[in-house]
């Protein structure tokens, strides 16, 4: 009965928001700071006193400034963005997964005694039609593939612990470009990203995923055609151009994903490059820090010392109102202090590969549970899950979080006390090579690391291991 009364109820507030997103939409055109006011209420109707009136007043302040970046930004997006794209994001990034999931996730954390993630990636395939020079993906082939049935599993529960937006790895995804179009439209109410090469976006994909409204995608380049075709092969970075045109024409929204590496960390992150990013049609984006995984990576490619602090200087300049240039980046490597460290091991997110072996981190290619003889919870609970659920964080400098990259000697000892193994597909690596490779990277990083952590304002309301989180205490 309370649970017949919840999903009335669910689908009473997803109707009642829907009606106020049409008419926020409709009216976007002639009054955009009144719509902006309008999508804060509603947020403050359905988040309530999850958030402070002070912290729903900033927002509406700086969403109404025109002079704001993040004004500017929005309006960017807004312009671009098919009407029904811009709705069923709204629905089910704003309203499923940012209010009505985070209240699941964060009673389920306490409920269950395990980190609840807030997203999920799977990889739908192994098979990926590029070789990129350090990449894993490239060597594995078409070993493994989810099938509906898995990826439909992964998704079905994630959902029932609060989980609503999923990201789509590999691989190259679009290989299974019937399947996952299938998935998105059973699953209507959920918000899905992909991470893609973009090689095989063409139009009539395009009008799929226009019609369906609930796909973004993240596109993969490196900078100029000379870098970006120097690692990922001749002819890409043509395609990504290509694919940015296709996406903007068709209302589809997309960002980008970026790896830099001492080779390429110039060329990603100047004024001209974001510049055309913007023009292209992309407004935010992720930066990967390029990591040594797999028997085949190239470690000289790991930026050195100083081009990692160029990259947080540079990173938080791009985001800071001193910047006129209408581009959001994500650093997921040096951005751990607004997340509280490492977000791995489904304390925010973690990965399911295309065998369907549950890893902790993309990155991390150990595991000790399967999607396919296991829940979602069950894995959440396993072994090597639980002691990152335990540990974290890993160092209290967050911009030293990565259990592997930074603090190698804690990798080792959580797959070794766990007996997770190698889940690498095509040539398994042992933790202790891929440590070895990261011991003096990290010795390297430390000096500088703990030089700039010692200047910032710690954030001391930031949580930053679940398992001391009480119900009255705030949670980001």
């Amino acid at each position: 009965m309370n649970t017949s009364l919840d999903n009335l109820t669910h689908k009473m507030q997803r109707a009642a928001l829907g009606k106020i997103v049409d008419v926020a939409l409709s009216r976007a055109e002639q009054d955009r700071k009144k719509t902006m006011c309008q999508l804060v209420d509603a947020a403050k109707q359905f988040y309530g006193s999850g958030f402070s009136d002070e912290t729903y007043e900033n927002a509406k302040k700086v969403l109404t400034d025109p002079n704001s970046k993040w004004t500017k930004l929005i309006n960017c997006v807004l312009d671009q963005t098919d009407p029904h794209v811009a709705r069923t994001t709204a629905l089910n990034l704003g309203y499923e997964a940012f209010f009505r999931g985070t209240k699941m996730i964060r009673e389920n954390r306490v409920k269950y005694q395990c980190n609840i993630p807030w997203l999920i990636l799977f990889d739908p395939t192994s098979a990926c039609n590029m070789h990129c020079v350090g990449c894993w993906a490239g060597e594995y082939g078409n070993k493994n593939n989810l099938s509906f049935e898995d990826m439909d599993k992964i998704v079905t529960q994630g959902k029932e612990l609060g989980v609503y937006l999923y990201m789509l790895t590999g691989g190259e995804p679009l290989v299974r470009k019937k399947d996952v179009l299938k998935l998105a439209e059973k699953h209507n109410d959920v918000q899905f990203a992909i991470y893609t090469n973009s090689t095989l976006i063409d139009e009539p994909f395009c009008e799929e995923v226009r019609r369906l409204g609930n796909i973004a995608f993240m596109l993969s380049i490196e900078g100029t055609p000379e870098t970006n075709d120097a690692r990922r092969g001749e002819g890409h970075y043509a395609a990504v151009m290509h694919a940015m045109d296709l996406l903007k024409k068709y209302g589809i929204i997309f960002g980008t994903s970026i790896c830099y590496t001492r080779q390429n960390i110039e060329a990603v992150t100047n004024d001209a490059f974001m510049r055309l990013l913007c023009e292209k049609g992309a407004h935010f984006g992720f930066y990967f820090h390029y990591m040594p995984v797999g028997n085949e990576a190239a470690p000289e490619l790991m930026p050195t010392p100083e081009q990692r602090k160029y990259m947080i200087d540079r990173i938080r300049y791009l985001r800071s109102s001193a910047c006129d240039i209408p581009f959001y980046p994500m650093d997921f490597q040096n951005d751990g202090e607004f997340v509280g460290g490492c977000i791995a091991g489904g304390r925010n997110y973690f990965h399911i590969n295309s065998a369907g072996d549950a890893e902790p981190c993309v990155f991390i290619h150990y595991s000790n549970a399967n999607i396919h003889d296991q829940s979602i919870l069950e894995i959440l609970h396993s072994p090597l899950f639980m002691a990152y659920h335990n540990g974290q964080p890993f160092n209290k400098n967050h911009l030293r979080p990565c259990p592997m990259l930074e603090n190698p000697e804690l990798l080792e000892k959580m797959v070794h006390e766990t007996g997770a193994h190698s889940t690498d597909l095509q040539s398994p690596e042992s933790v202790e090579h891929l440590c070895e490779k990261c011991k003096a990277y990290a010795a390297d990083w430390q000096p500088t690391a703990d030089e700039i952590w010692s200047h910032h304002k710690i954030r001391e309301s930031r949580y930053e291991n679940y398992k001391d989180w009480k119900p009255s205490q705030p949670q980001d």
